[in-house]
């Protein structure tokens, strides 16, 4: 019987674990202007209605997650699993102040985190520059950096990231079989928290500008959101 028979056969035994942005919705030029489609949507919820857990674990805080989506009933982690992490707090004044000392025009505050975003920038190489002495300055007021598709992000030095929240998320309720589907470097995490499942299907959703790592630590490639559209429909 393949991963995807397994999980399928015993659903209130597992859980349907996935990234937002490249994952269920396309990556658009302007974040705030990214939706899931209503195909996508109506499968979540089905999906709701049959499995023990489906949750989003996004970059994005929580909120915005759900908004994005648009399935108020599943479950959103936010901030790469910060939102679960009771010291990231003590950074949200931190993170403002450093926000408001740097100038960047495309700058999405996520109260927690940060993302400075350079898809739409005339010269990205100079933009990418800019960016390296933005990260600097971060990592001297204590904050960790790390580059995704497109963007730059700043985060507390806290040891809280997808894998964590995945592992929370599982704990809590005992699950011991798990689908994790993403697109990016921070997804890698969320990959190796299903290490020792009993079931553990890794799907990289992937594009030109995603880690090759994704690719060889997926048990399953799909060529973007309407593939992973596909899979789903077979849950």
């Amino acid at each position: 019987m393949d991963i995807l028979a397994r999980l399928r056969a015993e659903p209130k035994r597992a859980a349907v674990l996935l990234d937002v942005d490249g994952a269920l919705a396309l990556i658009v030029p302007r974040p705030e202007d990214a939706r899931v489609p209503p195909e996508t949507r109506q499968e979540l919820r089905r999906l709701h209605a049959r499995y023990a857990l489906v949750a989003c674990i996004s970059g994005r805080a929580g909120e915005d997650a759900e908004r994005v989506v648009g399935v108020p009933e599943l479950v959103y982690i936010g901030n790469h699993g910060l939102e679960l992490d009771p010291d990231a707090d003590a950074w949200r004044a931190r993170l403002a102040r450093f926000l408001a000392e740097t100038a960047w025009p495309r700058t999405e505050d996520k109260g927690l985190s940060a993302a400075l975003h350079y898809r739409d920038a005339e010269d990205e190489a100079a933009a990418k520059d800019a960016l390296d002495e933005i990260a600097a300055k971060a990592q001297a007021e204590g904050f960790v950096t790390r580059y995704g598709r497109k963007v730059l992000e700043v985060l507390p030095p806290l040891a809280a990231n997808k894998g964590t929240a995945v592992q929370r998320l599982l704990a809590d309720r005992g699950l011991r079989r798990a689908l994790y589907a993403g697109d990016d470097t921070t997804d890698l995490d969320a990959f190796r928290a299903l290490d020792g499942l009993e079931v553990a299907l890794r799907i990289a959703v992937a594009s030109q500008e995603g880690p090759p790592q994704l690719r060889t630590a997926a048990d399953l490639v799909v060529e973007g959101p309407p593939e992973l559209l596909a899979v789903l429909k077979g849950l």
